[in-house]
């Protein structure tokens, strides 16, 4: 017994380092990134180009997300940068939904593992639902639910107008790193509360128990898997295989199709984030769509596959 201990406590440590790199790099490097967009490309043009009319820009914004390889975390500081250039609060929701659910990579591993016909399926319904929730909320007025700091951009120091010459291109990078240092010190408390949540739930929650509670003979196995797979942090490397195997085990595959919404949707840490940017009713409206997502296609996956 005492094994087992230090083996799941070794998979946490493990799992924290690794997640505390990872979305430490990731948080800096998009953050700058969309820093420097922001520096060449007016907020206004962002703002016209993700309030299209027609609905046009839900799904600009939509398929934005499916090419932009974010997992539920990494999403923040990409979904900041669309706060502070005032691009619409509905487009900014499809992509906060949609950009985890259909990354290139989730697309790839699950045309691999599952096929195209089951991978078709899972892309219309996360793109579709992600379109539908992004303009409901919108026209049901949430956006005031955005915490007001959210749209402000952290005072920098830099040489400012008054330098010339190469002394500018200096300053505005020295400008942008500064912007994001002082947003990554901000969300810093909620990223690392986040991750070792999540770290001990991996470490110490055995596969067997996912399985009996989400197996075929289950009626409620597909909102279980769905509820598990939020807190479950996993990597859209490690989703896909995992449920493979899961279904092996004797998983039902609607409960797999869950799980795998749910997980690679939200996950704990996301939500711990999401709480610099968002207030509480706006953070559960979030989860609410995401595991009416899980549950919608797992339901339908049982029906027709």
């Amino acid at each position: 017994m005492l094994n087992i201990d230090i083996s799941m406590l070794q998979d946490s440590l493990t799992m924290f380092a690794f997640l505390a790199l990872e979305l430490t790099l990731l948080f800096l490097v998009i953050s700058y990134i969309v820093g420097v967009l922001q520096e060449y490309i007016p907020p206004e043009r962002i703002q016209s180009i993700l309030s299209g009319k027609g609905g046009k820009g839900y799904l600009i914004a939509a398929f934005l997300g499916a090419i932009t390889p974010f997992c539920s975390c990494s999403t923040i500081p990409f979904l900041k940068g669309l706060l502070r250039a005032k691009a619409g609060f509905g487009t900014m929701m499809v992509f906060l939904f949609a950009s985890p659910l259909l990354n290139p990579i989730i697309i790839g591993l699950f045309a691999v593992t599952f096929g195209l016909p089951v991978t078709a399926f899972y892309f219309t319904i996360a793109m579709g639902v992600s379109v539908i929730a992004g303009y409901s909320l919108e026209k049901l007025g949430f956006e005031r639910y955005v915490k007001a700091e959210a749209y402000i951009e952290p005072a920098s120091k830099g040489c400012g107008s008054s330098c010339e010459g190469s002394k500018v291109a200096v300053s505005r990078w020295q400008r942008v790193w500064n912007t994001t240092w002082a947003d990554f010190k901000k969300v810093l408390p909620y990223l690392i509360g986040g991750i070792a949540i999540g770290s001990l739930i991996y470490g110490f929650m055995p596969t067997s128990l996912v399985v009996s509670l989400a197996n075929e003979d289950n009626p409620f196995a597909i909102p279980i898997a769905a509820v598990i797979g939020i807190p479950l942090y996993i990597r859209a490397e490690a989703v896909i295989p995992l449920s493979a195997a899961l279904a092996a085990k004797g998983m039902g595959l609607g409960a797999v199709m869950a799980l795998i919404i749910g997980s690679a949707g939200a996950s704990l840490t996301e939500v711990i984030l999401l709480k610099s940017i968002f207030k509480n009713t706006m953070i559960i409206a979030f989860l609410i769509v995401i595991l009416s997502m899980a549950m919608s296609a797992g339901y339908l996956y049982a029906i027709l596959f």
